[in-house]
């Protein structure tokens, strides 16, 4: 059985009450690695060794610095790694091992830290205000305790607890982070720790502050992100695990940031379905198939107007969905998780047009599915008919015309993106002027023209959204430096002597690039006496 990494060792849990392995999804069978299932004591046991690594952390110096080297220093190592990682992986989800996990995820991940790193050494982040009237002085710092990451099961790198976007910004925010491995790849989380416990040795940081838990029972789920050491938690997942682990911590006091369910509306207008409506046809399969379907931002569900335009469109993509080859999917689970959304979304009005069933065989795989559905039936049973099917799955709504379309933009919950495509000439004008600012309200990013699937580690990124799309509509988890935010306390400084400020909040400037806000306004001077 593999050990867990707490308080800077690999050890065996000390409480596992059971043990699991991985999957082959493109085989469906059994990984020879067992991993273990942690009790309460390897959770109290890593708390209390992130949280007294926490305190040393925040006694050093020079601790930005290091956090930064540590930063670099792992994305190099990963890029040494390369072909372990990409071939564990490839066992792990059955993605193809390049362009997908060589060539696109991996490069992602390596930038993510490099960002992270740059962020932390700027400083700007903090936004460090100075009010030279008052002699109050305040910026965003660390929480002071670990940082507890979960990851999900279809970005096992860019999102991986032990490397992706919530841990890179935890650490640049000056955490320790306790990853929790997704169970789809404990093996490719056990890589990704033993190079960064590496890294963070050889960057002089405290011994805990990368330490890896495979899996969890409820009980200590529960306990581990409402622990009252742990400064905060990140978690990617299922609505029922993050509104369940939600519950937990806010019963603590203790703040999560949760990125849960989207289905991602896209809005075809008349104008532009006349215009080129085969050419959206094929980038919304395109989007719905990319990953299996198994993307946070793949589109699921897809409003058309009704009439000639809307009816050849929808041809357009029943023929699609049925000529393009099933994906795998990452695990059993998610495989009984779509069959349970599909007969959600039958017993509510949806009709099956392409579809709708497992792929036969030893491969985990759904077949593409196209569901219609009219815009009555979609406002009458709105939430229900909203419900995420992760794999390639996509529901059509006719509206009956434009004020029916805005009328189902409204009923929308929570989502992390909404598209909208229009007319180049301008045909659409006024419908787009109807329906997106309703549409703005329901969703974190708003794209024009586009498929909503591709995510830029962009600083103007927003990975966000309503609830029940995210925990929280302020925060975004990707998207560096806004992502930073999460992790972080705004601490306030009043008539405190200069040499016991934070030097981000000192007279001089202590990068002399980093940018802060004295007396209103926003510059990289130091504070003029």
């Amino acid at each position: 059985m593999k050990p867990v990494l707490i308080g800077g060792a690999w050890r065996a849990s000390a409480s596992a009450s059971d043990t699991f392995t991985a999957i082959n999804p493109a085989t469906g069978e059994s990984l020879a690695d067992r991993y273990p299932v942690s009790g309460i004591d390897d959770v109290e046991a890593a708390c209390r060794a992130g949280y007294d690594a926490a305190v040393a952390l925040g006694a050093l110096p020079d601790r930005v610095d290091r956090l930064a080297a540590f930063l670099e220093a792992y994305a190099t190592r990963i890029e040494g790694a390369a072909d372990a990682l990409v071939a564990m992986a490839h066992d792990e989800t059955a993605y193809p091992e390049t362009p997908r996990l060589r060539s696109s995820e991996l490069p992602r991940t390596t930038n993510q830290l490099r960002q992270a790193a740059a962020a932390a050494r700027d400083r700007s982040w903090t936004m460090a205000t100075i009010d030279t009237a008052t002699n109050i002085r305040s910026y965003y710092a660390a929480l002071g305790g670990p940082v507890v990451v979960f990851g999900p099961n279809n970005f096992p790198y860019a999102f991986n607890s032990v490397a992706g976007g919530d841990f890179a910004a935890a650490v640049a925010a000056g955490h320790p982070v306790i990853a929790k491995a997704n169970t789809s790849h404990p093996g490719t989380s056990r890589l990704f720790a033993e190079l960064a416990h590496a890294a963070a040795v050889e960057a002089g940081l405290p011994a805990a502050m990368v330490q890896l838990i495979y899996r969890l029972p409820s009980d200590a789920g529960f306990r581990l992100v409402s622990h009252p050491l742990v400064a905060a938690t990140g978690f990617t997942g299922s609505k029922a695990a993050g509104v369940a682990l939600k519950a937990a911590a806010e019963r603590a006091g203790k703040p999560i940031y949760l990125e849960m369910s989207s289905v991602n509306p896209v809005f075809a207008l008349p104008g532009v379905l006349a215009e080129r409506g085969a050419a959206v046809a094929r980038e919304l399969f395109d989007s719905c198939a990319l990953g299996s379907g198994q993307f946070c931002t793949r589109p699921g569900l897809t409003v058309v107007p009704q009439g000639a335009a809307g009816d050849a469109f929808l041809s357009e993509v029943a023929l699609l969905f049925a000529q393009g080859a099933p994906g795998t999917l990452l695990g059993r689970a998610g495989l009984s998780s779509v069959i349970e959304g599909i007969e959600v979304l039958k017993q509510h009005g949806a009709e099956v047009l392409v579809g709708g069933a497992p792929v036969d065989g030893p491969r985990i795989s759904f077949a593409n599915t196209l569901l219609r559905v009219s815009g009555e039936t979609f406002l009458t049973h709105a939430h229900a008919l909203q419900t995420e099917a992760f794999a390639t799955v996509n529901t059509v709504v006719v509206a009956r015309d434009v004020t029916q379309m805005a009328a189902i933009a409204d009923s929308l919950e929570g989502n992390l993106t909404g598209t909208i495509y229009s007319a180049t000439g301008g045909e659409d004008d006024s419908a787009y002027d109807v329906i997106a600012p309703v549409l703005r309200r329901r969703v974190g990013r708003l794209l024009n023209d586009k498929m909503p699937t591709g995510v830029a580690v962009s600083p103007a990124m927003n990975h966000g959204g309503p609830y029940p799309a995210t925990g929280h509509p302020g925060f975004t988890a990707v998207g560096i430096p806004a992502s930073l935010l999460r992790f972080a306390a705004l601490q306030s400084f009043d008539n405190v002597r200069p040499h016991r400020l934070p030097p981000e909040l000192g007279d001089r400037n202590p990068t002399g690039t980093m940018w802060r806000r004295i007396d209103l306004q926003w510059t990289t001077g130091d504070v003029a006496k």
